[in-house]
């Protein structure tokens, strides 16, 4: 029996609560459960219980065996001094104190519900996309949405902590973090942590202070993505060889050294997501858009942010997709999803900690409106929810399906999930 199943039916009273007794035939009346402890020590704190005429205040603890007292080593931890009942699946060993008294303990061998186990077993084997894909419907529309705003919310607390870690090591300063995070999304999955390397590598501060020319922010980033390393063949047109050039002066002015071209992912990339492509798109923002970051925080309406991340690849690649290599003539500007996917996953999650950070509630409410104002991403996962009758209205519930299926149902968390005890509590 696992013990995540015996804090969840310990949580919500699942067992047969009439006459309990403890091991040693002690009357036993459950007055709190306690609050679960998610962190290291006993499982419930500050819970309320009366064994014979005594009412106790204190924790509990809960093993599949009585023994795991033992085997955990909590006889000599401090910390489970003060457990007031010991609640078991099997009492299999008599349980003391290090002064020598007897642990109060109840055993649910006999008490728990069957078919509360049995539908917990069902989630847990189930080979289907999700787990209870058979028994979602029956779940209320309240129960539903009152879960997704809490994934929803707990979503862009995860993205936030990667936001914060990164604040850190840039000494507080957002604008160069917002610099970086924002490269991060232009090199999407396949080239997200080269993106962020070339960031970390290039400061915001070097680009700014050649903010009139796209010719020199075109071969810092080159340069530093580790492109323009001498070669020979077509690659060596009259617009690479001005790009080494620049990069040359400017490599000894900043102290500037190439990345290994290797990190780059080409293969199996549509050519629009080339890496050659966004970073020329990623250096036409930079040259249109001075301080961008206080920018974002000003605009009012999402018509504004795309309006601010609308760019474009220089003409050189509207018949390129590399270096030297000629293809059919076409504008290189940055498309429509791209931009909501770099306003839902770097914008909204910056614009939600900084509100935490400054203790300014609006800026984490416009976090939220404008995914609320955004249109739902397409991806095989929002396709499988819709299969299943859940179709996200906006980019708010899409994040939170996404939230619910990879951190939930994928990890098998159905007692953690207010879906998966509802279909549990129900039965």
């Amino acid at each position: 029996m696992q013990e995540d199943f015996l804090w969840y039916i310990w949580k919500f009273k699942l067992f047969n609560t009439p006459d309990l007794f403890t091991t040693s035939g002690e009357k036993i009346q459950i007055i709190k459960t306690g609050e679960h402890n998610t962190d290291a020590g006993p499982d419930f704190i500050n819970a309320r219980i009366k064994i014979g005429s005594t009412e106790w205040a204190g924790n509990i603890e809960i093993h599949s065996a009585a023994s795991d007292w033992t085997k955990h080593n909590h006889t000599n931890n401090k910390t489970y001094d003060n457990i007031i009942l010991h609640v078991v699946h099997e009492n299999d060993k008599q349980v003391i104190r290090k002064n020598g008294e007897e642990i109060p303990t109840l055993e649910l061998k006999e008490k728990i519900k069957r078919n509360v186990y049995e539908k917990y077993r069902e989630l847990q084997f189930s080979k289907d996309w999700i787990s209870c894909e058979n028994q979602i419907s029956s779940v209320s529309k309240f129960t539903l949405n009152n879960w997704l705003d809490r994934l929803m919310i707990e979503r862009l607390e995860r993205k936030s902590a990667t936001i914060l870690e990164s604040l850190k090591q840039n000494k507080n300063n957002w604008e160069e973090c917002f610099y970086q995070m924002l490269a991060r999304s232009f090199g999407q999955k396949i080239n997200s942590d080269p993106f962020e390397l070339l960031a970390r590598s290039l400061p915001y501060s070097y680009l700014a202070k050649h903010k009139n020319s796209l010719l020199q922010i075109e071969a810092m980033l080159f340069g530093v993505a580790g492109m323009l390393e001498p070669v020979t063949g077509p690659r060596q047109d009259d617009y690479y060889k001005e790009l080494q050039k620049e990069f040359s002066f400017l490599s000894k002015k900043f102290k500037l050294e190439p990345l290994n071209i290797s990190i780059w992912k080409f293969l199996r990339l549509h050519p629009v997501n080339f890496p050659t492509i966004r970073i020329a798109q990623f250096a036409n923002l930079i040259l249109k858009t001075a301080h961008l970051f206080s920018k974002v925080l000003e605009a009012g309406s999402i018509k504004t942010l795309e309006a601010l991340l609308q760019t474009e690849a220089s003409t050189y690649w509207n018949s390129r997709y590399r270096f030297g290599v000629l293809s059919p003539h076409k504008k290189k500007n940055i498309g429509k999803d791209f931009i909501t996917n770099i306003i839902i996953n770097t914008i909204v999650p910056f614009l939600f900690i900084y509100g935490k950070d400054k203790n300014n509630e609006e800026y984490c409410k416009k976090a939220i409106l404008f995914l609320e104002q955004l249109q739902s991403e397409k991806n095989s996962l929002l396709s499988k929810w819709e299969n299943l009758g859940i179709k996200a209205k906006n980019a708010y519930e899409s994040q939170a399906l996404l939230q619910l299926k990879n951190e939930y149902c994928s990890k098998k968390r159905c007692l953690e999930c207010n879906i998966g005890c509802a279909l549990l509590s129900n039965n």
